[in-house]
């Protein structure tokens, strides 16, 4: 059994053990478990057939491939055509791949792959595109000569063997088809599930379309030829679509449509005559019907007469000595020789079309070297051999014989069988089938070892051929080899209106070709004919098939013995087709056919096993000691393997390697197993031991620990139950004594509540009782009162009533007695004696009773006011005691009503109580209830403010998501365009590319016409190569150039018109159209994008900046003030200055009233500047403020009124709130109007002052334009008039609008000073000249002035000489660094400067981008000057002599540097001093006065930008060219860290050994080449964006070839090999931190690898690896992942494999994957370059021309 190293080995040969076992085995894990389908086996390529389409065969894997070692790579088809081509192109022989296996194996596909491989790397030598043409041929071959079996939908049913021809240069220029042994009984015959030849129906399923009409085909199943299989349908194929594909295929190889028509009506009258229905007239005489359809179909298409072809196919011409005899057919007669026609047409047919193949792919020149493939049948045997199994085997029989000379001796003995067979066949017309069987036994059976005969049969035989011993059936041999059919059918076909019928049968064809037989046998056979000599005899057209086989075969060897043969044998895994299932049985009998066994036996017969010395030390360094090692390793190996292998056969030393027999190496890996395990299990021992006692001494530690610590709880517990005892008894005791003391104070609170209780209602009692004593004594008193005063009311006015009665009476008696004294006189009289004493008595009396009255008056009016008072109070008494009266009775009344009332009211309180109680039952329910209520309200509230909190955080995080979502967008927008943008670059670039290439192809071929033309003309006049018209300059060519260049064009294509293709120069001169036009369109576009992407980014920034203040305007204004009052303090200064300094030298260069105005005159320019800078901020500021203002109107009301709403549950809030919020509203309305009329002013302010600072810009620029048409004098002394009327306006306007007086008064006072200042200037002008002559007097005296002149010179004088010299300098800083030439020159200036500078000598020393100033510095001068035609002749000059120079020295990589940097560095000065605002940010007011005037370079910075890209691209291609073999070498193969990784046996294919030998490419010598790049890129003064961009593309060229290796080689696929490539990263990035490259992006092109690398080291069993393998490897394809897991194989025995259910796990977590399902990365993408502006601060003045340039001739200026 072999070691577990050695399972799934890509060489079976590296097996140790090699037996069919074994072998089985390897093919199954390989097959099955790590999806590979190619295996070496030695010098064989075992291909199985996965019967599904893999990713294995794009354009990437042929790249690949391309240029490796066979041993290098995995197995692959792809590297046995590239060993092929390799072997051809070093040893000049001749190649063969030869492909075999049977039916469904892929002999064709692994035959197409190949021809694809070499139709790639080769490519054509020709415009012809004969590549395509060899790809071409398949799809027709695979219409005419593939059908569908029960085995393969797509089988092969002839042979082909097809050269590829290659001239010197080892490029295709065509090829040849050679075809054997054409199944030709499948067109009349299928058997079940399968089909015809694939062109029938092709032609039936586009029988719809217009150009088939005419054929009259209709479904395949209408057909006889087509319906016998019943299975007319392949899964997966349109066969109209294929139909498209074969036309496309025969207009591509040259077939016309008249031709494919007369084809295809041949094809469909082939359908047609297998519908032929033939009847029996009689048992001996057949009979077609009348107007048969077919028939008539059939004529018609042939061309020929229904009456011939309907006698001829029911009869047959019999000729003898004498005469001719016409006899009639049976029916089945007639059928088979309607069917041997069929057969027979379509063979012709496959011929024809194999000639025109071979036709179209012919080679135009002499054929250098061939590579031929060969596609032939593999061994077969059946349960029924016959003879078209004999021709097969016997052709494998030879092809076994060419692999495998050991076994001729055998062979020749069947080669005897064959002649024996085929020889005598044509000389036996009566012979039969019986008689040929017996004459075999009679002739082989004693004689040959491997004849035998079977037991049970005599019309058989046994053959025992190198697979297996085959029975074949002796029934149908001779007429199958005969394959006669009717010459007079022929005749009538020859006959036919059809010229391509006529065609088929012209080649003088006597008798008929070999054809088929009876329809019993399993197949039929044909060959192609050979070639017939004209006037060759008739017999030569007489051989049978076999002779014609075995002649073909013959030939075929003889081609292969004079080749070089490589082998591909297809083995088919199983009968059913299932996808990468593999059956052993089926195998092993392929591998025992194809010979892949014997193979194998032959390799274990001699040493399989083969190991170079430093492989076997390093892999086998574990068994030896350390005395053992020498430094001679072959010797230490020989001292090793003599004590480890006894027997000195079982190896052999060579000179590099040992050789080892089978058997060996499982040998010495079970001794170096072994020893790796005793050393694992001490190191186990110890390490065990080491943990275990540290377990012990970590346990012994935490259980003291443990100890010391639970000691301490125990302690800490035991104080802590004694405090609790403690705490416990005092808690008892205050607990016990509250209890009691609460028990007290219950008792007594209850004693004192009874008491008070008691108490209360005795004192209630008792005070009620008080109260109703009291109460009822008020009553009784007022009762007692009130009825006193009534008893006192009666008796008073009883009293008064009698006493008014007495006192009337009285008074009537009174007044009785008067009235009678009054009627008396004499009463009077005696009343009146004595009357006047008294009357004066009286009088006195009357005065003293008035007196007294009056003083009674008095009292009485005091009395009655006193009585009217007391009256008052006693009416109300009075009326008090009868309102008490009224109250008494009315009390009386309302007692018993009281009565009454209190016991209704009793009842009623009875009533309330009951009421009362149901009212507090309710109220407590009610209470229960809203409290219920209200904990639900609450409970509802707190969820309501949840769901609100809920809902504002749900709004912020989706205004959150949707400013992420937004800016997510916008991020992604941005990275659309930008990828846009770099698909456009890369489309333009690529254009570049191939423009470029057809440029190159283009002077190719001018060189190869004129080197055609043997004597020029006498007045011919070659065009130089740098003056070649090309595409790239005709969109900058001027008239004059371009007449010069059409002269020149004329003039050479004058002298070679003959020797010219005019076609392929009309093509070429039309691919350069296109290309322009193409070209023109893509930089439209791209600078559409690069619009589109620029004002994206503008709008952006635009958005960013509408936050600025609007306070802006106020201190612009405070800015713009400041800035005033400085201007007029210099002008005051300036005024000054001129006043104080007006003498003689006051207006010299260096005095300071000049350098006062030349200070004005710069702070001048620089305030025009800052005024318009100021301008455009207040626009953007007006803009701003109009959007913000308008925001703010839409955005003031609704902010917080949702939230407000949903907190207003109620209608009144809603209302109010509404009503308040429109009061708000119109509260912001009023101030938001009267902010906009304030803001509407201001903007109207600012809109007259913008106008006056534009009047003013205005006014400045056509002043400043002026002033530049002027002498440099007279412009200085107008931009200071300027500068002064100017400052004096603004004064004076300032003074204007303070105070009219004192404006009228200074503007006197400064007319009268400027009129002053005009004076002063003139006469500083004057001095200025006059100090000037003075200068130009002295220099001259300078010059003049000798050594002996110096000595006699006074010290005075002396001091005004080196004095007076320092002004000489000054014109050196009037220099306009401008370099002027000659016209003459200009050739003498590119051929030193661009064609004869080398990098590596006087570039060096230079200046970086030396010669772009130069050649700017002269364009600059031709621009001042205005000469047109010399600034365009200069630069077409310039440009093509770069492509000159780079087209010679291209592969050089610091040539290609150095003019980059200088390309880039003249399109930067084009920018520079272009005068385009946006380029002129960073340069000095000098390099603004150094801008060119007069021309607009603009197309040519885009044609200097293209030649900067074709420049790139080649330096990236030089680059990779010095990369490529470094990469493998040093990141793969080279043990960075020596012994982590092991070696396995590499078996008879040569395998880069890992071991770091002499001369092999390590890290180190890739790191030391990319820091020479880096230090060359540096040196040349590249820039350091370019220099980035270089690096990115140098990294992941290394990080893509690595990677892709990675994935082609199953050696590489494992941990050691993981680590030692994340190591080798990381000393790539260590290297880019070194150059601070860390940021350019080149470490983001090595993550494919880094992750790959992840991938071999990670853990790959559990369903969370395979998570983890899915998160982590997001920068690898799926197929990337599946193939390194595939591909991952243990070194050691320790490591385990990936097991095939993990593999499909993966598969199952990244099938929602979308991704591209191209395997390999493509190492020929060049990321779009750019090339960002890069200003120089070098002044264009102070540069030097060094004389190594050789450039005497430039004159500066």
């Amino acid at each position: 059994r072999n070691p577990d190293i050695l399972v799934g080995e890509n060489d079976l040969t590296a097996l140790s053990y090699l037996h069919e076992p074994a072998v089985l085995h390897n093919l199954k894990v390989r097959f099955t478990d790590s999806k590979l389908i190619y295996t070496y086996c030695g010098i064989v390529l075992v291909a199985i057939n996965p019967y599904e389409n893999l990713p294995i065969y794009g354009s990437d894997i042929i790249n690949a491939y391309s240029g490796q070692n066979m041993g290098d790579m995995d197995p692959h088809i792809f590297a046995v055509a590239e060993e092929a081509y390799k072997q051809m192109a070093r040893d000049e022989r001749n190649q063969s791949i030869i492909v075999s296996g049977e039916s469904g194996a892929g002999k064709t596909v692994s035959a197409k792959y190949a021809m694809r491989y070499f139709a790639t790397v080769s490519g054509a030598a020709t415009e012809a595109n004969v590549e395509e043409k060899v790809l071409a041929s398949n799809p027709i071959m695979e219409a005419i000569g593939n059908a569908k079996t029960t085995r393969n939908d797509n089988s092969s049913r002839f042979g082909k063997y097809i050269e590829i021809g290659f001239d010197k240069r080892y490029r295709i220029i065509g090829a040849n088809m050679r075809t054997y042994l054409l199944e030709k009984s499948r067109v009349v015959f299928q058997a079940d599930e399968e089909r015809n030849y694939h062109i029938f129906y092709q032609l039936c399923a586009s029988s719809h379309l217009p150009e088939f009409k005419n054929l009259k085909l209709g479904s395949a199943d209408d057909f006889h030829c087509t319906n016998q299989g019943r299975n007319p349908v392949i899964d997966g194929v349109d066969d109209a679509k294929e139909m498209c594909t074969t036309q496309h295929a025969f207009s591509l190889l040259g077939i016309n449509e008249l031709n494919q028509k007369g084809l295809f009506q041949v094809l469909a009258a082939i359908l047609h005559l297998g519908n032929v229905e033939i009847k029996d007239r009689d048992s001996d005489s057949s009979i077609i019907p009348p107007n048969n359809r077919h028939l008539t179909v059939f004529c018609e298409l042939m061309g020929v007469t229904y009456q011939d072809m309907s006698h001829w196919l029911c009869h047959k011409k019999l000729k003898t000595a004498q005469e001719t005899y016409i006899k009639p057919i049976p029916r089945l007669q007639a059928s088979n020789a309607r069917d041997a026609l069929a057969k027979h047409i379509y063979a012709k047919v496959f011929n024809w079309i194999v000639d025109h193949v071979n036709k179209s792919l012919r080679a135009t020149v002499k054929q250098h070297s061939f590579i031929g493939v060969l596609d032939i049948y593999g061994f077969e045997t059946f349960e029924i051999n016959s003879f078209e199994q004999f021709c097969i085997n016997y052709a494998n029989e030879k092809l076994q014989q060419q692999f495998n000379m050991v076994r001729t001796e055998q062979f020749g003995d069947k080669q005897c069988l064959f002649q024996h067979y085929g020889a005598p066949c044509h000389k036996m017309p009566k012979g039969s089938d019986d008689s040929w069987a017996q004459k075999l036994y009679n002739t082989h059976l004693k004689t040959c070892s491997l004849f035998e005969k079977p037991r049970m049969s005599n019309k058989a035989f046994i053959i025992q051929h190198f697979a297996d011993k085959v029975q074949y059936q002796c029934d149908g041999f001779l007429e199958k080899n005969k394959d006669t059919v009717n010459e007079e059918q022929i005749n009538v076909l020859k006959a036919s209106k059809l010229d391509l019928l006529v065609e088929l049968f012209q080649d003088g064809e006597k008798v008929t070709s070999p054809s088929g037989t009876a329809p019993g046998g399993r197949t039929r056979l044909s060959v192609k004919p050979k070639e017939i000599r004209p006037g060759a005899s008739s017999k030569e057209h007489k051989k049978t098939v076999g002779c014609q086989f075995r002649n073909s075969l013959a030939m075929l060897m003889e081609t292969l013995n004079a080749t070089t043969p490589h082998y591909v044998r297809c083995i088919k895994p199983n009968d059913l087709k299932f996808p990468f299932t593999f059956d052993p049985k089926r195998a092993v009998q392929q591998l025992r056919a194809c010979g892949v066994l014997e193979t194998i036996r032959i390799s274990a017969a001699g040493f399989p096993s083969r190991w170079t010395y430093q492989e076997f030390f390093s892999r086998y360094r574990v068994l030896m000691k350390q005395k053992d090692v020498l430094s001679d390793r072959r010797l230490t190996c020989r001292n090793v393997l003599e004590k480890l292998v006894q027997d000195q056969d079982k190896y052999q030393f060579g000179k590099t390697k040992i050789f080892f027999r089978a058997g060996q190496v499982a040998y010495l890996e079970k001794l170096r197993a072994d020893k790796l395990r005793k050393a694992c299990v001490r190191i186990q021992k110890t390490i065990r031991c080491w943990l275990v006692r540290k377990k012990y001494l970590r346990k012994k530690h935490a259980a003291i620990t443990i100890q010391r610590y639970t000691r301490g709880h125990q302690a800490r517990c035991l104080v802590k139950y004694m405090r609790q005892t403690l705490a416990a008894i005092t808690i008892q005791k205050f607990q016990r004594m509250c209890v009691q003391r609460k028990l007290y104070l219950q008792k007594q609170a209850a004693a004192l509540v009874m008491q008070t209780i008691l108490r209360a209602y005795m004192a209630r009692q008792k005070y009620q009782g008080l109260l109703r004593n009291h109460k009822a004594v008020f009553i009784q008193k007022h009762v007692r009162g009130w009825l006193a005063r009534q008893r006192y009311k009666r008796s008073l006015r009883a009293i008064v009533y009698l006493q008014c009665c007495i006192r009337r009476m009285k008074a009537k008696k009174e007044l009785k007695t008067l009235k009678i004294e009054a009627r008396s006189v004499e009463h009077f009289k005696k009343l009146n004696v004595g009357m006047e004493n008294k009357i004066m008595q009286l009088q006195r009396k009357l005065d003293e009773q008035a007196k007294d009255n009056r003083v009674t008056s008095e009292r009485l009016n005091c009395l009655e006011t006193s009585h009217a008072v007391e009256s008052e109070k006693l009416k109300v008494e009075v009326s008090k005691l009868k309102g008490i009266e009224e109250e008494a009775k009315n009390n009386a009344n309302r007692v018993t009503s009281l009565l009454e009332e209190l016991e209704r009211l009793r009842k009623e309180l009875t009533t309330t109580q009951k009421e009362k109680k149901t009212i507090e039952d309710w109220a407590t329910k009610y209470r229960d209830e809203m409290e219920k209520m209200v904990a639900e309200l609450k409970q509802q509230n707190g969820l309501l403010k949840t769901d609100k909190d809920d809902l504002n955080r749900m709004i912020k995080e989706q205004s959150q998501q949707m400013t992420e979502k937004m800016t997510r967008a916008l991020a992604e927008e941005t990275q659309q365009l930008e990828s846009d943008l770099n698909e456009e670059r890369s489309r333009y670039q690529n254009l570049l590319t191939e423009h470029l290439r057809l440029e190159e192809r283009y002077d190719d071929l001018k060189e190869e016409i004129t080197l055609s033309v043997s004597v020029p003309k006498p007045g011919h006049r070659r065009t130089d190569s740098t003056h070649s018209s090309n595409g790239s300059e005709c969109t900058y060519n001027s008239e004059f150039a371009e007449s010069e260049e059409s002269s020149r064009h004329g003039e050479v294509s004058g002298d070679v018109t003959r020797g010219m293709d005019t076609s392929l120069t009309l093509k070429l001169q039309k691919r350069v159209t296109e290309l322009e036009q193409e070209k023109s369109s893509l930089r439209n576009e791209l600078e559409n994008k690069e619009e589109q992407f620029q004002r994206a980014r503008d709008d952006e920034e635009h958005k960013k900046s509408r936050g600025a203040e609007l306070e802006y305007e106020s201190l612009k204004r405070q800015e713009l003030d400041s800035e005033n009052k400085k201007l007029k303090h210099d002008l005051t200064a300036m005024r000054q200055s001129l006043l104080g300094n007006a003498g003689a030298g006051a207006g010299a260069p260096g005095s300071p009233p000049y350098k006062v105005l030349m200070d004005q005159l710069n702070s001048s320019c620089e305030e025009l500047e800052v005024r318009k800078e100021e301008v455009l901020i207040l626009r953007s500021q007006l803009v701003s403020q109009k959007e913000a203002m308008q925001h703010k109107e839409t955005m003031t009301e609704p902010v917080h009124y949702a939230e407000d709403v949903h907190k207003m549950k109620d209608s009144g809030a809603i209302t109010q709130a509404y009503l308040g919020l429109k009061e708000t509203n119109r509260l912001l309305e009023g101030q938001m109007q009267q902010q906009r009329r304030s803001y509407d002013n201001e903007v109207e302010v600012l809109r007259g002052e913008l106008q006056s600072v534009k009047e003013e810009n205005n006014r400045q620029q056509q002043l400043l334009a002026q002033n530049l048409q002027l002498p440099p004098e007279a412009r200085i002394e107008a931009s200071l008039q300027h500068e002064i009327t100017r400052l004096t306006n603004e004064n004076l306007e300032m003074l204007r609008t303070e105070d009219p007086t004192a404006y009228r008064s200074a503007k006197v006072n400064i007319l009268r000073r400027m009129v002053d200042l005009m004076e002063q200037l003139e006469k500083q002008d004057k001095t200025i000249r006059k100090l000037k002559k003075q200068l130009k007097v002295f220099s001259k005296k300078i010059g003049e002035m000798g050594a002996g002149q110096v000595d006699t010179i006074s010290p005075g004088q002396m001091v005004e000489e080196t004095v007076r010299p320092v002004n000489i300098p000054r014109r050196e800083k009037d220099f306009q660094g401008m370099l002027e030439y000659k016209k003459e020159d200009e050739l003498k200036l590119v051929k030193n400067l661009i064609l004869e500078l080398k990098p590596r000598g006087v570039a060096v020393n230079l200046i970086p981008g030396l010669p772009a100033y130069i050649l700017f510095m002269c364009l600059r001068h031709a621009d001042y000057v205005n000469d047109d035609q010399k600034v365009r002749t200069l630069l077409t000059s310039t440009i093509n002599s770069i492509k000159k120079i780079l087209k010679k020295r291209g592969d050089d990589f610091e040539t290609v540097s150095f003019w980059l940097s200088n390309t880039c560095r003249f399109l930067h000065c084009l920018k520079q001093y272009s005068g385009d605002e946006s380029f002129m940010k960073h340069n000095t007011p000098k390099q603004n006065d150094h801008c060119l005037s007069n021309f607009d370079l603009a197309e040519y910075r885009q044609v200097l930008s293209d030649l900067a890209i074709q420049i790139y691209q080649q330096l990236i291609k030089c680059m990779e060219n010095i990369l490529q073999p470094m990469i493998v070498s040093g990141m793969l193969e080279h043990e960075t860290i020596q012994g982590v990784s092991g070696v396995k046996p590499t078996g008879l294919r040569k395998r880069t050994s890992s071991i770091a030998d002499e001369g092999t490419y390590t890290l180190e010598t890739i790191l030391r080449q990319l820091s020479a790049f880096h230090s060359t890129m540096c040196q040349h003064g590249t820039d350091p964006e370019l220099i980035k961009q270089v690096v990115k593309q140098q990294f992941y060229i290394i990080g893509a070839v690595t990677l892709n290796n990675l994935l082609l080689r199953k050696d590489m696929c494992s941990w050691s090999k993981g680590m030692q490539i994340r190591y080798n990263v990381s000393q790539l990035e260590e290297w880019l931190r070194d150059k601070s490259l860390m940021l350019c992006g080149a470490k983001e092109t090595l993550e494919p690898l880094i992750q790959a690398a992840q991938l071999l080291q990670v853990k790959k069993k559990t369903d969370e690896d395979a998570e983890a393998i899915c998160s982590m490897c997001n920068s690898l394809s799926t197929s990337q992942i599946v193939k390194v897991l595939n591909l991952y194989t243990p070194v050691n025995e320790f490591e385990e494999r990936v097991s095939v259910t993990f593999i499909r796990t993966i598969q199952t977590r990244l099938r929602d994957r979308c991704e591209t399902p191209q395997l390999l990365m493509d190492t020929k993408i060049i990321y779009p370059v750019t090339f960002p502006f890069n200003p120089s601060s070098l002044a264009l003045e102070t540069i030097q021309i060094p004389g190594s340039l050789n450039l005497a001739f430039l004159t500066r200026v």
